[in-house]
């Protein structure tokens, strides 16, 4: 992706490219001989956030960064073949390591849309179609019983297996935040609920409500450090490049948003090990989870080398991090 905007001096701090080789050449460490991925090469560690929840997240990450930068997986072929075995006769996806109990309704939103992101990202598609699974989310209002983070999870789903998204369903999704946003554009008073709502909006190629209340108060919560980790550190791995998405997709190419986005690259680097991957915090265990957040900051900032060029498909890349900026971009000021 050419940069178009200033980046501060972290863009000479570091060598990407060697950046990015070195995290590649983590991603690769945690590669399994089932075409599975571990959240880690160390085998005591469990993982932190989706990669201890489930084993489908470090192979989906694993694929959705290798198709981001042109790459192919060492062992692509061992890989779609781990994840088909994880769908069921019904079209769903359900882990089979992890902390999440299969049958519920979280876990089977969770894993069958990553499950399908994954296999896109391996140029697969599921041997069992999926689509009648949503219909359990939306028949008696399941879908707001889930957590916010979930909301953008439906578009993401059917942009990547490639079929519509149903206007019912968008509807329902859409009153359901619309009933609970607040003033100042966030949701549950926190980034991560919010970033949902923007990358639901730019999926359906609507705009989002309240987008430059959500815009300043982003800016507003930015920590001195760059970083956005402002509850409790288990609610806020994914903060930070949650916060960065916000602000490039709506903030219009405002230089305070182009400023902000520049600190939060300084901030993920300060999280970067020295094998190769990232911690969700600075100082803390490297993990596949970490490594596609802190990795797809740095590609929102315009410094990942080598991406030049957009992929057509971007938008069915996990959570947002290739995708363009919105044109239009809304006002910058509330």
């Amino acid at each position: 992706m050419k940069a178009s905007n200033p980046k501060g001096a972290v863009a000479q701090q570091y060598d990407w490219q060697k950046v990015r080789d070195e995290t590649f050449g983590f991603i690769g460490k945690c590669l399994r001989p089932d075409g599975g991925y571990a959240p880690s090469p160390d085998p005591d560690y469990q993982g932190n956030s989706d990669t201890s929840l489930s084993d489908l997240a470090a192979v989906t990450y694993a694929a959705v960064l290798a198709r981001t930068c042109g790459l192919e997986l060492c062992a692509a072929r061992q890989s779609a073949a781990f994840i088909h075995a994880h769908q069921q006769p019904d079209g769903s996806f359900v882990n089979h390591g992890g902390k999440m109990k299969a049958g519920d309704n979280l876990a089977i939103l969770y894993n069958t849309t990553q499950g399908v992101v994954a296999l896109r990202a391996l140029g697969q598609a599921p041997h069992h179609d999926p689509a009648p699974v949503m219909k359990r989310f939306f028949e008696g209002g399941a879908h707001k019983e889930l957590p916010w983070y979930t909301t953008s999870f439906f578009p993401l789903f059917y942009a990547a297996l490639g079929q519509p998204f149903p206007e019912a369903y968008r509807e329902a999704i859409s009153q359901h935040m619309a009933a609970n946003q607040t003033p100042d554009g966030y949701l549950q008073n926190h980034v991560a609920a919010a970033f949902h709502m923007a990358h639901f909006y730019r999926l359906v190629g609507q705009e989002t409500p309240r987008a430059a209340q959500m815009v300043e108060r982003t800016l507003k919560d930015q920590k001195p450090d760059g970083g956005w980790n402002i509850f409790d550190p288990d609610w806020d791995v994914h903060a930070c490049f949650d916060a960065v998405y916000i602000l490039r997709q709506l903030g219009g190419g405002d230089s305070r948003c182009q400023g902000a986005i520049a600190r939060a690259a300084e901030w993920v680097m300060e999280c970067r090990n020295r094998d190769g991957g990232f911690g969700h915090y600075p100082g803390t265990h490297s993990d596949l989870d970490a490594v596609y957040f802190q990795f797809g900051t740095l590609v929102q900032a315009e410094l990942i080398p080598g991406l030049n060029s957009i992929p057509e498909d971007a938008h069915t890349l996990s959570w947002g991090h290739a995708m363009a900026p919105a044109k239009p971009c809304v006002a910058h000021r509330a």
